[in-house]
């Protein structure tokens, strides 16, 4: 007998504490999985990822960028934006060049492929973008919930702690 036949059918997303009854960190995580998935699956027949996708997105506003600066705007850890751009640079969509004035440093920007590419996978995200936004009754409601967003990625920038407490360990409590 398995755990969830002693205890009755597992509740899925959107029920018990998987819903609205749930730890807003618990559920935004949830959310996060669910719209990686998705994009995941958006994205599968171009041979792209969402990681591979969000690089290709931070490229094309902020380019050119450093790969120490790609990873902190990506979100991802340096080993896998040096992963992320030798698969994107092999399959031609972006390019490596030196810093003009700090030579050991490589900018890394979008190729006219790399271009083409991030409009097509684009074009998929917007799908699931679509059905996101069709969550909302109206344009205040997401707004809101953009703006909540933003809160909280500024909230616990930097160290994980939001702003204005000291990061607690063992040895502090």
């Amino acid at each position: 007998m398995t755990s969830g036949e002693r205890r009755g059918r597992l509740p899925r997303a959107g029920e018990g504490k998987r819903g609205r009854d749930g730890y807003t960190a618990y559920l935004v995580r949830q959310a996060n999985a669910a719209i990686r998935r998705a994009l995941d699956r958006a994205l599968d027949d171009l041979a792209i990822t969402s990681p591979q996708f969000s690089v290709l997105i931070v490229i094309g506003a902020y380019e050119p960028l450093s790969s120490a600066e790609l990873a902190r705007l990506a979100l991802l850890t340096p080993q896998t934006i040096n992963d992320i751009v030798r698969q994107l640079e092999q399959r031609g969509a972006i390019k490596r060049s030196p810093h003009a004035v700090h030579g050991r440093i490589l900018n890394v920007t979008l190729t006219a492929e790399g271009r083409r590419l991030l409009g097509r996978c684009r074009a998929r995200a917007d799908t699931v973008n679509r059905h996101l936004d069709a969550g909302f009754e109206t344009e205040a409601e997401r707004a809101a919930v953009r703006r909540w967003l933003s809160h909280v990625a500024t909230a616990f920038a930097g160290n994980g702690t939001p702003r204005g407490e000291k990061r607690r360990t063992e040895r502090s409590k």
